[in-house]
């Protein structure tokens, strides 16, 4: 079983290589290809004005150093030299420099990884210690008034975009005519120091973070929760629980050791979709609780046409989706024994 699985997550390892190259590909054509010229956006100020390399000389003429600019960018190439090109610095680790403001790319993503990363598996725990109890909750009492209210609750606030509630949070709960019971953004208060105990600065954090955690986990509860839900159920008409309730097994072992871990299957396969999340973040999010993310630094970075910034998010993007569903076709060989990657013969 253990040369087997190696042997499978090495062919899946492989096969990762020509699929990453086909979407990389792809989207370095479709960010490079897209309407808006970072050249034009630089020389007119839009991204460096005042950095160091425009100098007065150069903007008088703007043909001469769109062309020098463009050359020095290395934009003035063809699309596959291009793309070659930024695969061999991505490979090698280099990520390039930012058309903003010249500073390392993966500086710039040093700086605001902790942010995301925290937020997501902060974000992951809640879902987690909320979602999976209401499933399991829902399952055992199938059709009873908590069931029906929760799951009409759950699905309300699924079919509402996540925007538009974290919106309507900050208008009526973040100051304004309404309630000031939140910070309308950011991390930290402005009158924190360092010399505010820990505890005070984890409940003012806590604080800050209260309502983007609200909106970013709204989906996730939905998706757990029913997902669980719906396979305790068929786990329950299954011939293996009822011969467990016909031995006499205590109803909570009943639930907990056959129901609920042959329905791990569902959460194991979420798993594929948790990685990628870890670094793209909740743009929207991020953006309208002016948290300084990843989400920001990559919605910045398309409004500028920060090709470097885009593509070096995009690809760590994909990379870890790709391991994300490796992990996933690992894990449900962990928890469901009938699963096999040893190659059948003919």
């Amino acid at each position: 079983m253990t040369s087997a699985l190696a042997a499978y997550a090495l062919r899946r390892t492989l096969l990762m290589v020509p699929t990453f190259l086909v979407i990389s590909f792809m989207g370095f054509a479709i960010t490079v290809l897209a309407p808006g010229d970072p050249v034009d956006l630089y020389l007119a100020g839009g991204l460096a004005s005042g950095q160091a390399g425009i100098s007065t000389q150069k903007l008088a003429d703007k043909a001469k150093a769109e062309k020098e600019l463009r050359h020095e960018l290395g934009l003035d190439r063809p699309l596959v030299v291009q793309y070659g090109d930024w695969l061999h610095h991505f490979v090698t680790g280099d990520l390039g420099r930012s058309y903003k403001d010249k500073q390392l790319v993966w500086n710039k993503i040093r700086e605001r990884l902790p942010v995301t990363v925290g937020i997501e598996l902060l974000a992951l725990l809640v879902t987690y210690l909320f979602a999976v109890p209401l499933g399991i909750y829902s399952a055992i009492r199938p059709g009873s008034r908590f069931d029906q209210i929760s799951t009409v609750t759950i699905f309300l606030l699924y079919s509402m975009p996540s925007f538009w509630i974290a919106v309507l949070l900050l208008v009526f709960f973040c100051g304004g005519d309404y309630f000031a019971w939140f910070p309308p953004g950011g991390l930290r208060s402005l009158g924190a120091n360092e010399s505010w105990s820990l505890a005070q600065r984890l409940g003012d954090l806590a604080h800050h973070l209260a309502l983007p955690l609200f909106v970013t986990t709204l989906g996730s509860y939905t998706e757990i929760s029913r997902y669980l839900r719906s396979s305790m159920l068929d786990n329950a008409r299954q011939d293996f629980v009822r011969t467990a309730r016909a031995k006499g097994v205590p109803e909570r072992a009943v639930v907990l050791r056959h129901m609920l871990r042959n329905s791990l299957i569902p959460m194991v396969t979420i798993v594929a979709g948790v990685l990628p999340g870890l670094i793209g973040g909740a743009v929207l999010i991020e953006r309208i609780f002016s948290i300084p993310g990843l989400g920001q630094l990559g919605y910045d970075a398309v409004l500028a046409r920060d090709y470097p910034v885009i593509l070096a998010l995009f690809a760590t993007t994909v990379l870890l989706t790709q391991v994300g569903i490796l992990l996933a076709d690992l894990l449900l060989a962990l928890v469901d024994p009938r699963i096999s990657y040893a190659r059948t013969s003919a």
